[in-house]
């Protein structure tokens, strides 16, 4: 190295930004554009970055399936609840601890007017006891604090994911599957991000 690269510090290794970050995910240069074209650039360039994030996130994201709405009138149900604990199986016909009724349209949901379904795609969620197949209920009105799973919207696309907050107070998405094959949603930039709604609970079919 020469006295006047010392002197001027030169160019350090692993130094300015790292590859595959920023709002493109990669190098950039620049340019001149004529002035009347600025915002069909501008407008272009947008929606590459956007497509460069949703490419980067893919992995991450394990977008739901169907939407479903309740249906128009919930009829309650009144099935009978036991007492007794069993590892596996039904309590036995002769069993007389039936200890009251329960009306499981009435345990899972709570607002049925703000209430739908979406089904869940990927494992990304499996360790919050949502797997492949299971119909997430979700409520719309309910406010999200951090901690809660949510279902979320990132540039058009969805996932369901657990609200947490980055150190600059920024919203993240976390899985819950300890493989290491899903990593933190880190929102930023220009992303279009909404909160959809809370997941209350879910149920599966044997």
């Amino acid at each position: 190295m020469s006295k006047e690269d010392k002197k001027n510090g030169g160019k350090r290794p692993g130094s300015g930004r790292k590859h595959g970050t920023g709002t493109y995910m990669e190098a950039t240069s620049v340019i001149r554009v004529p002035d009347s074209q600025k915002p069909v650039i501008a407008s272009f360039l947008e929606a590459y970055a956007k497509k460069q994030r949703l490419r980067q996130m893919e992995g991450n994201l394990d977008s739901v399936g169907e939407f479903a709405q309740l249906a128009e009138t919930l009829d309650s149900l009144s099935l009978p609840l036991y007492q007794s604990k069993v590892p596996a199986g039904l309590p036995s016909p002769a069993d007389s601890d039936e200890e009251s009724r329960m009306d499981p349209n009435g345990y899972l949901i709570q607002d049925p007017a703000n209430t739908f379904f979406v089904t869940i795609q990927g494992e990304s969620m499996i360790e919050a006891g949502l797997l492949p197949g299971d119909k997430a209920i979700v409520n719309k009105r309910k406010q999200a604090s951090i901690g809660d799973i949510v279902l979320a919207m990132i540039d058009g696309e969805f996932t369901i994911k657990t609200l947490a907050k980055q150190k600059n107070g920024d919203p993240k998405l976390l899985p819950a599957n300890s493989s290491g094959k899903y990593e933190p949603i880190l929102i930023q930039g220009k992303m279009q991000f909404a909160i959809w709604g809370v997941v209350t609970g879910s149920f599966r079919k044997f």
